[in-house]
């Protein structure tokens, strides 16, 4: 981690950021590691894996990992539809913002965000400055433009080697990045900046809803009220998981870190979490302690990350010697 505080800025309005972040992203997708395919069980023989993938494997395995174990992970799982999902996708972030500051040899690099609730205010979002070549590329199958186009005969290009199959497994695969704006199967629109400003209304009904000043409530998952569950998208406009709809694609299954937009997505989602706890504390989860069946969802569980059991929920609930953001929504 870097030294001192890093701020977080708008990739859009922060071009140094973002020519880091497409250069780092680049570098940690040829970087391999000393792990192959066969450690986690992907079929297809072994094949080294690239830093990079490291994550892509590790959302999938989270997403797919029932809370609590045995159960259905489309109720809980180890990252999502339930408390964990900010803390979870922090110590994400957080690690993915080292590896970016060390292949960079830059400790004062900030990963940056995308604030697409104000592309969503667009006429036309699919026409934001962040799908211009110069920035993330377009839409397509594969994507033909921007820095992360694959080319078979340039070893070195951008190219997705692990994906999540329609049975949800792994799977060794040899292509291009894809993306499917607003497809009729998805999600028509991305958030507006209406929506995300309910999410921080408290007011009372109908104009507003005072259950978001609290975290989460129970039964802690994608029922619940609150605003985790809101932010997350399973109540409310939609959210995080709209944002994923709209884009499509590589952007849609449980590897969805194998479109680089993951990563600022998920910065902005950590931000507007950021800007909730500036208005209301840096709480978590008031009365669900006790529960054995939410194990790995309570303050003080072991998120599942390679940071071993130091991270937990209360481990992430304050960044700010790490790092802030320029504006908090």
């Amino acid at each position: 981690m870097a030294e001192m505080a890093v701020v977080r800025t708008n990739i859009v309005t922060d071009t140094a950021a973002r020519d880091a972040y497409v250069h780092g992203v680049n570098l940690l997708k040829r970087e391999r590691t000393t792990l192959s395919t066969t450690a986690f069980g992907i079929p297809g023989g072994p094949a080294p894996v690239r830093t990079y993938d490291l994550f892509v494997i590790w959302h999938h395995l989270a997403m797919t990992s029932p809370v609590p174990p045995g159960g259905d992970w489309m109720v809980r799982n180890g990252a999502h539809r339930g408390p964990v999902f900010l803390p979870w996708h922090r110590v994400m972030l957080g690690l993915l913002e080292a590896n970016l500051q060390r292949v960079l040899a830059e400790p004062d690099f900030g990963l940056p965000y995308w604030d697409w609730s104000a592309d969503g205010s667009l006429a036309a979002p699919q026409s934001a400055p962040i799908w211009k070549p110069a920035w993330m590329g377009g839409q397509g199958q594969p994507v033909t433009t921007g820095p992360f186009v694959f080319d078979a005969a340039d070893p070195d290009s951008f190219r997705v080697r692990i994906e999540t199959t329609p049975n949800v497994t792994l799977r060794q695969v040899e292509r291009g990045l894809r993306r499917a704006f607003g497809r009729p199967t998805g999600s028509p629109t991305l958030p507006t900046a209406a929506d995300l400003g309910r999410a921080f209304d408290t007011r009372q009904p109908p104009a507003g809803d005072p259950d978001l000043a609290t975290y989460d409530f129970t039964p802690w998952n994608a029922g619940s009220r609150g605003f985790r569950n809101q932010l997350e998208g399973f109540r409310g406009p939609g959210l995080h998981n709209q944002v994923h709809r709209w884009v499509g694609g590589d952007m849609g299954p449980a590897s969805s870190p194998n479109d680089p937009v993951f990563f600022l997505h998920h910065c902005n989602v950590d931000r507007i979490w950021e800007g909730w706890m500036h208005r209301h504390g840096r709480s978590y989860l008031p009365g669900m302690n006790a529960s054995p069946t939410l194990r790995g969802h309570r303050i003080d569980d072991p998120i599942v990350s390679p940071l071993g059991p130091a991270a937990t929920p209360r481990s992430t609930l304050d960044p700010t010697a790490v790092y802030s953001y320029d504006v908090l929504p």
